[in-house]
């Protein structure tokens, strides 16, 4: 089993009275994670059950609690004795909250909860599990991540994470990010043996998550609609959101499509940025960009130019290192990304000396004295690029968080 960077601060909650909830996009390995959890607890007085089956969506959905404390019972767990309970796919019967709830308060037991919604899990578990829970949020891999499912040790990338292009990672990972950008960090995608294979997992997770998780979490019931939404926000990655367009586009009014996108926001299938600035009432004017939560995505949705999907891959990574922002002046001119409010970042398929100085110019104006310029292709060949003396850029394999866990 390969440990991901988010399983630290999740065994770290373990030990804790709150229920340990975790949510995200379907299939970013949330049940993976809560069966590691589980495999953590010493004792034997402990239960898995997948809410997806039938049987189990059955004992929650009981009306009177006592038969629900029968039905665990009569599955081994011991309601009088410390207990640890895993309930994958919560989101599935609507009256979990409060027989979580009515559990945590009467028994001894430890929750550990999954579900495809952070939408359905912070709107319907706070009030009811207010000081109960904490919620931690998983992604698809980051590329650190992608290199320890592909077999690499954490010392040979973390050697050379967030520096400046390096010839050996460069010609060692190449091939692996190449794809990486291609077709994302859904895990099972990861590991799939061949393309075909990850662009058919890649379809089901996009219909699964409008057939599923958007017609659960809300009375939309026009999949065709969503679905060219989808293809249209994909099309637009990269792109300021002009929502009176995109309905004009659609035929959706705007408020519908207001909707739609923030849906689609707050379960992570797109992730929008916001644009940098001090002033406070000018960055709620302005308008957000779109990215998808993954660059497989991307792939199945519709034809996008290779340097969207290389931004919008480099959109992904900098979110796993902070706050990250757009900016652009009326005069058009722009910074592509603003890392924590220090670092202006540009991204360029092949970096060249005069990006770097564009950007370094542009940043300076603004106030920031660190700029990172990425770029995806090394100019000439890699044996001779370092004798172009242009070596001052970040290559966006590099972008990786600092610290990972081992592999086991």
């Amino acid at each position: 089993m390969i440990e991901r960077s988010a399983y630290k601060a999740l065994v770290a909650h373990l030990p804790k009275r709150q229920a340990t909830v975790i949510t995200g996009l379907r299939r970013v390995g949330k049940t993976t994670a809560a069966r590691f959890l589980l495999a953590q607890i010493a004792h034997t007085n402990k239960l898995y059950l997948d809410l997806e089956k039938a049987e189990n969506r059955l004992l929650f959905n009981q009306s009177h609690y006592g038969d629900i404390e029968t039905g665990l019972r009569t599955l081994g767990l011991d309601l009088d004795k410390p207990a640890v309970l895993a309930l994958d796919e919560v989101q599935l019967v609507a009256n979990i909250p409060s027989v979580v709830k009515y559990l945590y308060d009467t028994y001894p037991i430890k929750f550990i909860l999954t579900g495809s919604s952070s939408y359905y899990l912070k709107n319907h578990f706070t009030e009811s599990l207010a000081g109960r829970k904490r919620i931690f949020e998983l992604y698809p891999l980051d590329f650190g991540e992608y290199l320890l499912f592909r077999g690499f040790q954490p010392m040979q990338y973390q050697a050379v994470a967030q520096q400046s292009v390096n010839l050996t990672a460069y010609a060692l990972f190449r091939a692996d990010y190449e794809e990486f950008i291609q077709f994302g960090g859904f895990p099972e995608v990861v590991q799939a043996e061949t393309q075909d294979d990850k662009r058919a997992f890649l379809k089901d997770i996009v219909n699964a998550y409008i057939e599923l998780d958007i017609k659960l979490l809300a009375d939309f019931s026009v999949s065709d609609d969503l679905y060219r939404l989808c293809q249209l926000l994909a099309a637009h990655t990269g792109s300021r959101l002009d929502v009176s367009k995109l309905g004009s586009i659609l035929g959706i009014n705007r408020n519908k499509l207001t909707d739609y996108l923030n849906l689609f926001d707050y379960t992570y299938f797109i992730k929008r940025i916001p644009a940098f600035t001090t002033n406070k009432d000018r960055e709620i004017s302005l308008q957000k960009k779109v990215y998808l939560a993954d660059t497989g995505l991307l792939m199945v949705l519709g034809q996008v130019s290779s340097g969207q999907q290389f931004e919008n891959a480099i959109a992904v990574q900098l979110a796993h290192l902070g706050d990250v922002r757009y900016y652009q002046r009326r005069s058009g001119q722009e910074i592509d990304f603003i890392l924590n409010g220090t670092t202006a970042i540009e991204v360029k398929e092949t970096a060249t000396p005069h990006d770097l100085k564009v950007l370094t110019e542009r940043a300076t104006s603004i106030g920031l004295s660190e700029s990172w310029l990425i770029g995806r292709k090394m100019p000439g060949q890699p044996a001779n690029a370092s004798e172009t003396g242009f070596m001052n850029w970040y290559w966006g394999g590099n972008l990786v968080p600092m610290s990972e866990p081992n592999g086991a």
